[in-house]
């Protein structure tokens, strides 16, 4: 069979089977993610020859702005359906999930890789930053839902703002890895750079691009629309366009794509904020969203098939369960300990933190960037906690909110 019809046919089926899966989702108790990926395997493990190679090495590009893009729709999605409007009081939760918590896993990480796993200091940086973001992407179980609903959950809105932020805030370290690399072998670089340029500038530089363009596309939909009829749009398809053209602007200034496309749509969101044109916009960029999580998936069980866990030892594996089972969740209950949260949503939170297609880009564009000595280990590294992660929460993340929304009364959202 010729190779374009098989991906057509397998693209086509992943998105008319996605229609299905939240519903599916909802009855059997288990994330959608995980289907997919044991689809991917299936198909990659009978079938290779009609399919391309899923090894990110073979093909760098793709593996980078495939995930790219996935990330950014994503973070537009999360961005629209946060209700709750920002302060520090607010925003308690993930703002400490997103501090102390990913500093914290970092920390635990890069010891773990650098005195068990016998990295070098690049390498173990690396590791941590790639691991330390929470995934917007395989995270919709346990987000918020569409925009204008009166409750929410606590802990949904705790983990759909850390995914949210922490997609960009992690960047700056895998900078620091970049950066470390280069002085280990000689190369001028300096850690004063990288504090005044990769951490101050591009965060802060990101967050004001975000800010004006969610103010500026707030203006011109609500408020200019109704002077000039003829601006008027229902089109959600504007969301997708924002998207592409607030990352595109932000990165060609060299700041942070990821947090000025989340500030965008926090601030969008927050613009006539009752104006059910916002449900149109998340209609559309979470369809799109799901289309794209399909095939990701699809690719990430063809990537389990083909090698992508050849140079996982024991040794790594371990310090990988310590990390999903000990490290974040440690990490982030220390974070939240001073809020009044009930106890089960704290501990819901500290083991919520899925990891996903941000590691990929993260480690994929480092690796363009650098050489890094430990890189195939970091790979098979990441593809192990990915699929623990879709297998461990796929299975439990479900039945964790449901028993949460059964059992925690759901909080009106602050005006």
């Amino acid at each position: 069979m010729d190779k374009y019809l098989m991906m057509l046919m397998v693209i086509g089926a992943a998105a008319f089977i996605m229609t299905f899966m939240p519903a599916v989702t909802k009855k059997t108790k288990i994330s959608y993610s995980l289907y997919f990926l044991v689809f991917g395997v299936i198909i990659y493990y009978f079938w290779p020859e009609y399919l391309p190679s899923t090894n990110p090495k073979v093909h760098p590009d793709i593996s980078l702005h495939l995930s790219e893009m996935v990330v950014i729709i994503s973070l537009m999605g999360t961005g629209i359906k946060i209700d709750r409007p920002f302060n520090l009081k607010n925003w308690a939760s993930p703002l400490r999930l997103v501090t102390i918590a990913m500093i914290l896993c970092m920390l635990g990480v890069t010891f773990l890789a650098y005195y068990v796993l016998n990295f070098d200091l690049a390498s173990a940086i690396l590791l941590a930053a790639v691991l330390a973001p929470t995934d917007p992407v395989l995270a919709s179980d346990v987000q918020v839902g569409p925009p204008n609903e009166e409750y929410k959950s606590e802990t949904k809105f705790a983990l759909t703002a850390e995914a949210g932020l922490n997609d960009g805030l992690a960047f700056p370290f895998t900078w620091l890895a970049i950066t470390v690399a280069f002085m280990q072998i000689g190369k001028e670089d300096n850690l004063i750079e990288w504090f005044s340029f990769m951490l101050l500038y591009k965060i802060l530089a990101g967050i004001a691009i975000g800010y004006l363009a969610g103010k500026l596309t707030g203006y011109l939909i609500f408020n200019l629309s109704k002077r000039f009829k003829f601006l008027k749009t229902q089109d959600g398809f504007l969301a997708l366009a924002l998207t592409l053209l607030v990352y595109g602007i932000t990165e060609a200034m060299h700041a942070y794509g990821f947090i000025a496309v989340f500030i965008c749509a926090i601030t969008l969101r927050h613009s006539e904020k009752r104006d059910h044109y916002h449900d149109h916009l998340h209609s559309f960029i979470d369809q799109t969203e799901r289309v794209l999580i399909a095939i990701v998936l699809l690719l990430l069980g063809g990537s389990l098939v083909q090698q992508g866990l050849q140079y996982l030892s024991w040794e790594i594996a371990l310090c990988i369960l310590a990390f999903l089972f000990l490290i974040r969740p440690a990490s982030a209950y220390v974070s939240l300990y001073k809020l009044k949260l009930h106890l089960k949503e704290k501990m819901a939170i500290s083991f919520l933190g899925i990891r996903g297609i941000g590691s990929i880009f993260y480690l994929s564009f480092a690796i363009k960037e650098a050489d890094f000595r430990f890189e195939n280990q970091i790979w098979s590294a990441v593809f192990f906690t990915i699929l623990l992660s879709i297998v461990i929460h796929g299975f439990t993340a479900p039945r964790i909110i449901n028993h949460l929304g059964e059992n925690i009364k759901k909080e009106k959202v602050p005006e």
